[in-house]
């Protein structure tokens, strides 16, 4: 039996689920839609979606569906596709913050259609490369990673193996979680990161120095401020934060801690204080870049080896093994025949 599975925002994530996922030979047909239609042409082109339609074609016969939008866009796009999903849908969305995205989804989508959020992560390979959007998809994009699975409470256990697998299909290591715990992590590794920018950017250009210096910023601000204009847009990284809030006012306070006591150091000519500071900073971030690289933490615990297509799992979370073994048989059986 052929999944259809949906795939609405194709850029990096969008494009690259349905990258791996086609790579993996299954008999899923992927469809997918964007709201730029040339996105649209190059996910084609590219092999991630084997058609492109709009948000309502996309939706109403998919049995899976992604959601791969920036945070500003997901409350509209929930309230237009939730008449749409049939029965049994799986819903899957990837924005690095859950808990504004759970009231959404309470809100709009039906009972009897299913929702796990997906936190993606990022191949080491890949963390040095400056392309964005869909010019940055690639079957191995998710490779080498962790990726949080969060489930609500009321989730069917079949519903959150299924989750579980898709993270394992897509070539990560699932991390199971809730959505409190997933959105304090993230707090830490991605809103922080763009809030500082942020911050950098409005401290470096509101002097009055910043006319003539704007002249000869090199690549320390260009590298210390592009997190803030090549990431999260504007308009999501605003909801995350005003979503979060309690936890991205902890993390800016821990932030801004850290800016006094580097403060003092520096006003009071602590000249062991600040080499220390920036020393450690350094060993620091080189730990955690061989750490990600090495991702030792991959091999623990032992995954499952040849995973059923996503139809075949389907079909046992809602229809029981005796249906799915026999549609692997019949399927079988046709496949013999080409």
């Amino acid at each position: 039996m052929t999944t259809t599975i949906g795939i609405v925002g194709l850029g990096q994530i969008g494009a690259s689920v349905g990258l791996a996922l086609k790579s993996k030979g299954g008999p899923e047909r992927i469809v997918g839609n964007d709201r730029d239609n040339g996105v649209q042409r190059t996910a084609h082109g590219l092999g991630a979606v084997d058609a492109t339609a709009s948000l309502r074609d996309t939706v109403k016969d998919s049995q899976i569906v992604f959601l791969c939008l920036p945070l500003a866009e997901m409350r509209e796009t929930l309230s237009q596709i939730g008449p749409l999903l049939k029965e049994n849908t799986v819903l899957f969305d990837t924005t690095p913050i859950k808990g504004q995205v759970v009231q959404w989804v309470r809100e709009s989508i039906p009972q009897g259609r299913y929702y796990v959020g997906l936190v993606p992560t990022v191949n080491p390979d890949f963390l040095a490369k400056s392309d964005v959007g869909i010019k940055a998809a690639d079957a191995e994009l998710f490779q080498r990673t962790t990726m949080m699975v969060v489930t609500l409470p009321d989730t069917p256990a079949g519903v959150e193996q299924l989750a579980m697998n898709v993270a394992r299909l897509l070539g990560a290591k699932p991390m199971l979680t809730d959505q409190v715990e997933a959105d304090g992590i993230m707090t830490t590794a991605h809103l922080l990161p763009q809030l500082a920018a942020t911050a950098l950017v409005e401290a470096c250009i509101g002097p009055s120095g910043w006319r003539e210096a704007r002249k000869l910023a090199g690549r320390p601000f260009s590298t210390g401020t592009s997190v803030a204009a090549n990431f999260d847009d504007p308009a999501s990284v605003k909801a995350a934060a005003l979503s979060n809030s309690a936890r991205a006012v902890h993390g800016l306070d821990v932030l801004i801690a850290a800016l006094q006591g580097l403060r003092e150091a520096i006003n009071e000519g602590d000249d062991k204080s600040v080499g220390e500071r920036l020393l450690e900073s350094q060993k620091a971030r080189e730990l955690w870049l061989e750490e990600r690289s090495a991702a030792k933490w991959l091999t623990e615990g032992n995954e499952p080896v040849n995973l059923p297509g996503l139809g075949q799992q389907i079909t046992q979370m809602f229809f029981g093994g005796r249906i799915a073994d026999a549609t692997s048989n019949i399927a079988g059986k046709l496949e013999g025949k080409r």
